[in-house]
């Protein structure tokens, strides 16, 4: 049942107990009641009944007053507002009020179900249309001024638009639903024909209305500065809640990486997608360090001015001041790679280092900086200012974005006088080395606190990047662009990337500090949350919300490195299988049958060859170690013996001033030199037989040339840091000087021994001093004769002097080892009447190893008649038969001496100097172990080259395709 009554707008129908589809149609299904009443409910029937069932209808004339149109158009307006308030409010407490509000409003829109009942004609409708078109118009001419605001009136138009645009849609499909029941609603078309036209009436009376609108449009636009003032505050609040949510989110995630933690320390822990990505990118580093172009993996480059702000940049999407700072001085000397990854302690450490940073900690922080500078210093060569070797570190902590960075040395102009001359050029070298990478992202840092023209990075990125694919251009220092400026428009210009020739994919501007290094990261960063609240830049609309902070600019860059991670990362797989197919196949065609060793294992295999030789040592029986070091310790000692000790003593005219003489002398060199030669004979004997090790190593079968260089080395080395033990030359003193003091022969054995040596080593000296003689007076005239030869004039006149001085040594036979002076004068002037002229030091020189063949030639045949004297030595009768064995005696006395020395140097060799020499060698081979650069000196050829860079791509493509998988198990 339904009940009609006025009330404030016109007539109101209660409906009671049934719903208003099926009311309507029992009504104009009747035909008893007011007609005028069944008109009206007829039209009005899709307008939805409030909440307590109640249809709002028009006055008594039925038709829209103007007073009506007018509250219409106020509740358009206030419902436009309305949902821009709305879509803000969305922004702070999410999308399901949002959601809610639009579906109410959806729901509260007129109901147009009833054209499917009735059937106008086409004309009639053709006409509803123009009239509701032209009702559009009206209202919009009528409030221009309420489209003052440019987002309101995007806002308000769109939404009319979409009503407009909703209503004509039903219309549409109600002139087709009309064409086919045309002929069954025919009855009720002449009262759809004069509402309509009582609506064309209503419409007419827009104007008024309108104006009256305008009017509120006015009070409108004076609040709306106060609206925008408002929703500015709602926003920061917003920003700060969130930001608020996003520590708490940071703790929650510490509090499950802990306690994650401990059960991951019990088992492999799986290493984040960042991690793998940054392990492949060092892998590319060492494996190209000309950053060749078949490395196209993304990485985010950061490129500026010098002192643009970018280091500070790249601090604050780190949270922490890394890097070492100067005032005005370049301090960034080589590219810095930095792996960003989230973990629950915010640490940093290097790629080649064990260390953590706790970055939470000033002392550590500073401790950190300077670890900074000392790398890029020492990575600076050869008088250069910068470098190209790349110094890779990793920041972990909460809430970090995951991306790897590359900051470079800033961009200079001019080249002061403490940096070398090609600075500049290696700068923009460098730089463009990075940005030629098509898959790098370009994070162009300009300074917003000097003039535009000023700037050289935007001309170098335009040139890398000409359409801004992949550049994101930041504006560093805006509260100092702010105060320098004066003109706000300018600073629209340069992030709508309208003031510089260069393109972008987004436009940022941030605030980095104060100018104080002592500041936080929380200070500045609460520095540049204050300043974009009360900033003329932000609240004048100059720039957008999302354009400004650094936590802004940090989840720009990363979704824009993952997006350009994905896309990419499979092309380099595919083009890094190819290069390892190509170097697989120049292998096989060129060393077949030959394992692919690299450089490591080459040297691990040389290592153990080398240790090998050196346990091979021991090997060596005790009489070879003796027999060597016998025959080395003569050749070490031979001429001091008969030069100082054994021709001094047989000038003398008995055997008594013979065994003084001897004795004296022996005791002088046992006291000061002897221990000591001997202890470099036994350190250059054991050099000589490891050597001798080694070199017959190199005829063996299985011998590799390649290893020659480094175990060469290796050896030298480690001889050059072996020294012998320091007591052993007092122990060898000691026991010297007791085989020195004994003079009794004890057996005939001995004694021929003794005899056997003396001619030995006479024979020796011997046969050196005819050899030296022979070159002092050349060839004989046999010679001459047989070979064709002649003397030098130098030849004859030592011929000439050395007949003169043979003939005294004729006339004495016992002739002391000098000449006097009348002997001196006597031989210059008998070969002065030979013709030939000469003084007397050329004589002494000549007088020299005359004299010495004279002696050992009279020592040989004392040593021949000494063979059968050792009884008439034992008995003590050398005297009484004419022999005198002094000589004998003296060499066994050398000789005893030599063997005891030999035995102790071969005793401290096996037991003792073996194993040093070994620990030497295995400190060499680990000092070696960990020079690569040496590695690449000893250890070179096509061969080891090949095997590296195979190594090398397979083992990147290996960690690629581990990155890829795990990649899409992520996805």
């Amino acid at each position: 049942m339904y009940k009609l009554s006025k009330g404030r707008f016109g007539y109101v129908v209660r409906i009671i107990g049934v719903s208003q589809s099926r009311w309507v149609k029992q009504k104009l299904s009747s035909n008893h009641g007011n007609p005028q009443t069944s008109r009206i409910i007829r039209h009005y029937m899709t307008f939805p009944p409030n909440k307590n069932g109640l249809l709002k209808l028009a006055g008594p004339n039925y038709g829209i007053p103007s007073r009506g149109i007018g509250m219409i158009i106020a509740r358009v307006l206030r419902g436009a507002l309305k949902i821009r308030y709305i879509i803000l409010g969305g922004s702070i407490a999410g999308g399901s009020a949002l959601a809610k509000t639009y579906e109410q409003w959806k729901e509260a829109l007129p109901d147009a179900k009833f054209l499917e009942e009735i059937m106008p004609s086409q004309e009639d409708l053709n006409a509803l249309r123009e009239s509701l078109m032209s009702y559009r118009d009206k209202i919009k001419d009528a409030i221009p001024d309420f489209t003052l605001d440019p987002k309101l009136k995007d806002l308000g138009e769109d939404k009319f638009d979409q009503l407009v645009l909703w209503f004509k849609e039903r219309l549409d499909d109600a002139i087709q639903a009309a064409e086919e029941e045309k002929t069954e609603s025919s009855s009720y078309l002449d009262d759809f024909s004069s509402d309509l036209r009582q609506h064309a009436v209503s419409f007419s009376a827009m104007g008024s209305a309108a104006e009256k609108e305008r009017e509120k449009a006015e009070n409108i636009r004076e609040k709306y500065e106060g609206l925008q003032e408002e929703l500015m505050q709602v926003q920061l609040k917003y920003q700060k809640e969130v930001e608020r949510l996003e520590k708490e989110n940071k703790e929650l995630r510490k509090s499950l990486m802990l306690k994650a933690g401990d059960t991951l320390a019990q088992r492999k822990i799986k290493k984040s997608l960042i991690d793998m990505y940054s392990e492949v990118l060092d892998e590319l580093c060492d494996y190209d360090s000309s950053y060749d172009t078949q490395d196209h993996l993304p990485r985010v480059v950061v490129v500026g001015d010098q002192s643009s702000g970018k280091t500070s940049v790249l601090e604050m999407v780190a949270q922490a001041r890394i890097f070492p700072r100067g005032a005005g001085e370049m301090m960034t000397r080589a590219p810095v790679m930095v792996t960003l990854s989230e973990g629950p302690y915010h640490i940093a450490s290097f790629k080649d280092s064990t260390r953590e940073f706790d970055l939470t900690k000033e002392s550590e922080l500073a401790e950190l900086r300077k670890e900074v500078e000392l790398r890029m210093r020492n990575s600076v060569r050869s008088g250069r200012t910068v470098s190209h070797e790349v110094i890779s570190m990793s920041v972990k902590g909460p809430g970090l974005q995951r991306m790897v960075l590359v900051d470079l040395p800033g961009i200079i102009s001019t080249v002061t006088v403490d940096l070398a001359a090609d600075t500049r050029d290696a700068i923009r070298a460098i730089s463009q080395q990075y940005m030629s990478n098509p898959n790098a992202i370009i994070l162009c840092i300009q300074d917003g606190s000097v003039d535009a023209e000023r700037s050289n990075v935007t001309d170098l990125v335009s040139q890398m990047d000409p359409q801004g694919k992949r550049t994101i251009f930041v504006l560093t220092k805006v509260d100092l662009a702010e105060e320098n400026l004066a003109k706000p428009d300018r600073i629209r210009k340069i992030l709508s990337g309208k003031l510089f020739p260069m393109k972008a994919l987004g436009y940022f501007a941030v605030v980095t500090g104060r100018g104080s290094k002592e500041d936080s990261i929380q200070e500045i960063k609460d520095y540049e949350e204050s300043f974009f609240r009360t900033s003329k830049i932000f609240k004048g609309g100059v720039i957008n919300s999302h354009q400004c902070t650094t936590r802004n600019l940090s989840f720009a860059v990363s979704e824009c490195f993952w997006k350009m991670v994905r896309d990419t990362v499979e092309q380099q797989a595919d083009a890094f299988k190819a290069t390892r197919f190509n170097l697989e196949t120049e292998w096989k065609n060129n060393f077949p049958r030959t394992r692919e060793l690299d450089r490591d294992e080459l040297f691990e295999k040389a290592r153990g060859e080398i240790l090998d030789e050196v346990v091979n040592l021991s090997q060596v029986s005790p009489k070879q170690w003796e027999d060597a070091l016998s025959k080395k310790l003569w050749d070490k000692m031979a001429t001091h013996i008969f030069e100082n000790i054994y021709l001094p003593a047989a000038q003398t005219e008995n055997s008594g001033t013979f065994n003084t003489t001897a004795d004296i002398k022996l005791k002088q060199w046992a006291d000061i030199t002897l221990p000591k030669k001997c202890v470099e004979v036994g350190w250059e004997t054991l050099e000589e037989e490891f050597r001798a090790f080694m070199d017959r190593a190199r005829t063996s079968r299985d011998h590799d040339n390649i290893f020659d260089n480094l175990k060469a080395s290796v050896v030298d080395e480690s001889m050059r840091r072996h020294e012998w033990e320091d007591k052993a030359a007092d122990v060898l003193r000691v026991i010297q000087l007791n085989a020195l003091e004994d003079r009794s022969v004890h057996d005939k054995q001995q004694w021929d021994a003794a005899c056997k040596f003396l001619e030995d080593s006479v024979k020796e000296k011997l046969i050196n001093i005819e050899g030296t003689l022979r070159e002092m007076v050349g060839p004989g005239t046999k010679e001459q004769w047989i070979y064709w030869c002649t003397p030098s004039e130098e030849q004859k006149r030592r011929a000439a002097v050395k007949g003169e001085l043979e003939k005294i040594l004729v006339t004495e036979y016992t002739h002391k080892n000098t000449l006097t002076y009348d002997e001196v004068t006597a031989v210059r002037k008998n070969v002065q009447s030979q013709g030939v002229e000469v003084d007397n030091e050329f004589i002494r020189e000549t007088w020299h190893p005359v004299y010495r063949r004279h002696f050992l030639r009279r020592a040989l045949a004392k040593a021949y008649d000494c063979r059968k004297a050792f009884y008439a030595y034992h008995q003590g009768l050398e005297g009484e038969l004419g022999v005198e064995c002094n000589d004998i005696v003296l060499f066994w006395r050398i000789q005893q001496m030599i063997k005891i020395t030999a035995n102790a140097l071969r005793q401290q060799v096996m037991n003792r100097e073996a194993r040093r020499l070994e620990k030497d060698i295995k400190e060499v081979l680990e000092e070696y172990g960990y020079d690569p650069e040496k590695k690449v000196q000893l250890l070179t050829g096509r061969r080891v080259m090949l095997a590296e860079e195979l190594k090398r791509v397979r083992q990147i493509q290996e960690k690629l395709e581990e990155f890829i998988h795990a990649l899409n198990a992520e996805k």
